[in-house]
């Protein structure tokens, strides 16, 4: 029986096959770490309107979170 080597075609099923498969598991790590990451941003954005909100009612003013209202006809 004869020995491959690594340049075997016999070996690329199997080594493209694998291929697919850890490019997929890195992609999904990637989509994963991107919405963590996206979601990170989020919260961080809430925090700093909620923190300048909180400051603005802790300084003493009334007009902190102004209220939007519809014209009347």
């Amino acid at each position: 029986m004869p020995r491959r080597g690594p340049d075997d075609p016999e070996d690329e099923d199997e080594t493209g096959e694998e291929g697919r498969d850890g490019r997929r598991g890195a992609l999904l790590r990637l989509v994963l770490v991107l919405v963590l990451v996206l979601g990170g941003l989020l919260l961080v954005h809430e925090l700093r309107d909620m923190s300048r909100l909180q400051d603005c009612v802790m300084s003493g003013r009334t007009n902190c979170a102004p209220i939007s209202v519809a014209p009347a006809h």
